[in-house]
Parts: C-alpha cells; sequence; structure tokens
C-alpha cells in the first residue's frame, strides 16, 4: 500500500472514531443538562413543601389566638364580629393548600406551581391522580401538553364570574390508556359559540387556537388521542397516551 493510501486509511479511521466521540459527547451534555434541570426542580419541590410547612406550623401557633377572640366576641355576643373574624379564618385555611405529590417530579412541578397560580386567582381546585409513569412521552412533551391543558383551563375559568371558577384535573389509567383530562366549569356553551374552538387571544399575533392545537400534536405524536367535549356543565380536554 502506498503512502498515500496509508495517510487516506488513518484519516478515515480517525474521522470515524472523532464522529463516535462527538456522539458521546453530545449524548453526555443531554444527559448532564437532564440531570442539572432535575436537580433545579427537586430543590423547587423541597422549597415549595418548606414553605407549605411553615405556613401549616404559623397558622397552628396562631390557632390559640384565633379561638381565644372568638371565645371573647361570643361571650360578648358580638355575633357580627365573631361571624366576620370567622370568616377571615377560613379564607386563611382555604389560602393554604396540601403539596400534591404524583410520584412523577415533572408532574409534581407543574401541577404544584399551576395549582398555585389558579387559587391565587380565586379558582376552586380538585384533583385524582394515580401514579402513572407516561414512559412513552419525553418530559419535554409531557410538560407541554399538561402545562397547555392546564393554562387553556385557568385561562377560561378566570373568565368567568368568580364565584362560578372551578377546574378539575384527573389522571388515570383506562384500558390500557394513560389519560390526562382537564375540565374547567363553564356558565356557557363554548363548543356551540366557538366550534373551531378559536383562541380568544389576540397578543403579540398568536395563532388563534395554538393551544389545542399543540396538544393535539402532542397527543398524535405519542400514537395517543384526544378528545374535547362539554359535560355536567363543564368543558372538558381529555388525552389518552398508550403505555
Amino acid at each position: 500500500m502506498s503512502r498515500y493510501g496509508q495517510l487516506k486509511k488513518q484519516y478515515e479511521q480517525l474521522s470515524c472514531k472523532y464522529a463516535r466521540l462527538y456522539e458521546e459527547h453530545l449524548e453526555l451534555a443531554y444527559q448532564y443538562r437532564q440531570t442539572q434541570e432535575e436537580l433545579a426542580e427537586r430543590e423547587q419541590q423541597s422549597q415549595e413543601v418548606y414553605a407549605l410547612h411553615q405556613s401549616g406550623r404559623r397558622l397552628k401557633h396562631d390557632m390559640k389566638n384565633h379561638l381565644m377572640v372568638l371565645s371573647s366576641y361570643l361571650a360578648s355576643e358580638n355575633y357580627d364580629e365573631a361571624r366576620a373574624y370567622s370568616s377571615e379564618i377560613l379564607d386563611k385555611l382555604n389560602a393554604m393548600h396540601s403539596y400534591i405529590e404524583t410520584g412523577n417530579t415533572l408532574l409534581n412541578h407543574i401541577i404544584n406551581e399551576k395549582f398555585r397560580y389558579a387559587r391565587e386567582r380565586g379558582i376552586e381546585i380538585k384533583a385524582e391522580i394515580e401514579n402513572l409513569s407516561f414512559a412513552a412521552m419525553s418530559s419535554m412533551d409531557l410538560a407541554a401538553l399538561l402545562g397547555n391543558m392546564l393554562d387553556n383551563a385557568i385561562e377560561a375559568s378566570l373568565r368567568e364570574a368568580e364565584s362560578a371558577r372551578h377546574l378539575e384535573l384527573l389522571i388515570s389509567k383506562k384500558q390500557g390508556y394513560e389519560t390526562i383530562c382537564v375540565k374547567n366549569r363553564i356558565s356557557k356553551s363554548v363548543l356551540e359559540e366557538n366550534p373551531g374552538l378559536l383562541s380568544t387571544k389576540e397578543e403579540k399575533g398568536e395563532a388563534h387556537g395554538i393551544g389545542i392545537l399543540r396538544i393535539k400534536e402532542i397527543a398524535e405524536s405519542c400514537h395517543g388521542m384526544y378528545d374535547v367535549y362539554e359535560m355536567d356543565g363543564f368543558f372538558c380536554v381529555a388525552v389518552f397516551i398508550p403505555e
């Protein structure tokens, strides 16, 4: 073999080795980013749990004083003041909520953050959540899917009267599918007035209906299905992801 042929062979071997090393580098870099993101999520989760724990301790510490004030109002027959004061206590209790633990760090973060935002705006929350892995979905797709579903329901709830704001999240396994269903109470039919589900937002030239389209896109990319319907005064969006 000529000198040129030897050099060409060595070059090809080095090129193949470089390509393998570069691929390994990209994979390690991706794993590193994933690990960093998971650590950040766990840290935020720990901070949220700690904050809730501290709020509970403060309320428990103050409860004795609250009861003494109520007792004083009742003893002096100041019933209006007693009712007003007890209402304030109930408002504080309702503002507190337990941290939702799903067994999935990403779900924990998304659900608790969205629920905190919703409660601060007077939206009543109900959740029934099974411990599911959603292994068929990437973390990015799961975050985008659940985030869009909850964001849409929260935005719709805020257009309702404050007394009617109610949102439900159901995560369960049904007939071989891991399902997510988000419901928000409605005072009138959305599908009758807006059958195409065009977005009501006109911000920054945003395409109408992008939330529902994104949900559909993610569900179908995972070989799943989605459904939009109304039932018992609720607007419902459900996604079914095969196990």
